[in-house]
């Protein structure tokens, strides 16, 4: 499953670098190193960082962006609204990064089917949104719409879809790839 989920990301990694790519953006991707399945990391002279998967240039500046695809949003039901969100562990990571450094952290989220989660139909709209919702990390922690101390390894930090701008359609994600599509 892991192998699998990893896979699933780096589809979705991929996808985002070529539509921030196509908006004139040099990608330069960070990968894992020394440790098979460990994610990227940032080293600074006194800890281990767990960075962001991409460090993007343009005339705007430098900027980090965290890539998360995901199949679909999650209804909550508590508040009535489409939600997505990061393992807390990896997003207090980020933010003290972006505490700590002038460079701006984007989470972008790439959510790719319209039908929604099974344990979400009976509460949720028919049609689910689909398309690439960012945000910068420092306005994002000033919108949190929940989080979950029982989910993952570490809990979950969750954003309703209003508090995350839609940065493009699913179909203009689906094109920049086939543009930019790396060579075989």
């Amino acid at each position: 499953m892991f192998r699998e989920n990893l896979a699933f990301g780096k589809l979705g990694e991929g996808k985002i670098a070529s539509w921030l790519r196509g908006r004139g953006n040099y990608i330069l991707p960070v990968y894992e190193t020394e440790e098979e399945y460990k994610g990227p990391r940032l080293y600074a002279p006194t800890r281990e960082i767990i960075s962001p998967d991409l460090l993007i240039f343009s005339n705007d500046g430098v900027r980090w962006i965290e890539a998360k695809h995901k199949t679909v949003f999650s209804w909550h039901r508590k508040t009535g609204r489409w939600t997505t969100g990061i393992d807390r562990r990896h997003y207090k990571e980020y933010l003290s990064l972006a505490e700590e450094f002038p460079w701006q952290i984007w989470l972008l989220f790439l959510h790719e089917s319209d039908e929604p989660d099974e344990r979400d139909k009976e509460y949720c709209p028919e049609i689910c949104p689909t398309g690439l919702y960012g945000g910068d990390i420092l306005v994002l922690n000033e919108n949190i719409n929940h989080e979950h101390d029982n989910w993952g390894k570490s809990g979950m930090v969750y954003w309703a879809i209003e508090s995350l701008k839609e940065l493009a359609t699913l179909q203009e994600v689906n094109d920049a790839t086939c543009k930019y599509k790396e060579p075989a």
